[in-house]
């Protein structure tokens, strides 16, 4: 089969030859049709963020397609199937495999490019927001990035548990579309601190929950922001991994709790259990569009480059899919 694979000289991505995924039992060979680019995507390019042991080389962390094979094993999926998954690599190739219970089925109305959209981007923020986050309804949640495709996802999952958000941007226009997706406060981060509009929406108390997606250049901010028991989870680095000093009274003071997280390294079972969970929580909700994948643009996969480069220059707003010919 066709995939996208990285020439580890100068890291520069091309369309070659490699063996088809090998079908077990339990599993599904899906003929994909269309994956999505993530942030992962780009550091696993240049050798800084490498698959889980015995997973597939392959870029790509979500897919959507038709089942081409059932393994042996497996009854409630048909050949012809529409399917779409998380993965923990192989998304950038004509043929991936995946458990048969990790497999979400495409509604009837939804492309293979919106449903391509939907698991890295849904699953990490339901993840991050209701399984750890423990988010309530009426509970105030600061969420950074709001216009990449967890932050828009994010911004949906708080409007539907009925949560208070205050997302921040880098734009009028990003937070303009943040606003259309059911923000309730927006923040442009470049021309405001948003740790003095939290402080005066919650009226000096602080959001209950933290979807920190930046680090570092957000550290002192980000504890001015937080409330009493409020949780803090770290799910991304954009603005640096390394602190010059950092005051640790307020964890005690606030009894913060901050919770590193990550999803790919995560085992399959737990992965399995997350796709329930978000399947139970989600159920009619894409087809009736209360949630939706939102897409910047739609690149063929022939090119990738330019899809990689268009994340890297931070021009989108949402999900990049790649559509696989």
């Amino acid at each position: 089969m066709k995939a996208v694979l990285v020439n580890e000289k100068n890291h520069d991505l091309y369309i070659g030859e490699v063996n088809d995924p090998i079908l077990s039992e339990g599993d599904l060979l899906v003929k994909v049709k269309a994956t999505a680019i993530n942030r992962a995507d780009l550091l696993q390019r240049k050798g800084l963020y490498p698959p889980p042991p015995g997973e597939s080389t392959i870029i790509g962390l979500e897919m959507a397609g038709v089942v081409e094979k059932v393994g042996h094993g497996v009854s409630d999926w048909k050949e012809g199937d529409r399917v779409y998954a998380l993965l923990p690599g192989g998304g950038y190739a004509e043929k991936v495999v995946i458990p048969a219970d990790m497999g979400m089925r495409i509604p009837e109305e939804m492309t293979f490019e919106e449903a391509a959209a939907i698991p890295e981007a849904f699953l990490t923020a339901y993840l991050n927001m209701v399984v750890l986050g423990n988010l309530k309804a009426g509970d105030h949640v600061l969420i950074h990035a709001g216009a990449s495709g967890v932050g828009t996802a994010a911004i949906q999952i708080a409007r539907e548990i009925g949560a208070v958000s205050i997302v921040t941007a880098g734009s009028a226009e990003k937070l303009d579309r943040c606003v259309s997706l059911g923000a309730n406060y927006t923040v442009n981060y470049k021309e405001e601190d948003f740790s003095e509009k939290v402080h005066e929406i919650t009226n000096g108390k602080g959001v209950q929950l933290i979807m920190d997606f930046i680090g570092a250049s957000y550290w002192e901010a980000n504890v001015k922001s937080i409330g009493i028991d409020g949780r803090w989870i770290l799910i991304g680095t954009l603005g640096g991994q390394a602190l010059t000093s950092a005051h640790l009274g307020p964890f005690l003071q606030k009894r913060i709790q901050f919770i590193g997280s990550t999803l790919r390294s995560r085992t399959k079972a737990f992965k399995i259990d997350l796709t329930r969970q978000f399947e139970e929580f989600s159920r009619g909700k894409f087809s009736a569009g209360k949630l939706a994948p939102i897409i910047d643009q739609v690149f063929d996969w022939k090119d990738v480059s330019s899809a990689h480069q268009y994340m890297a220059e931070n021009r989108n707003t949402g999900k990049i899919v790649l559509k696989v010919e």
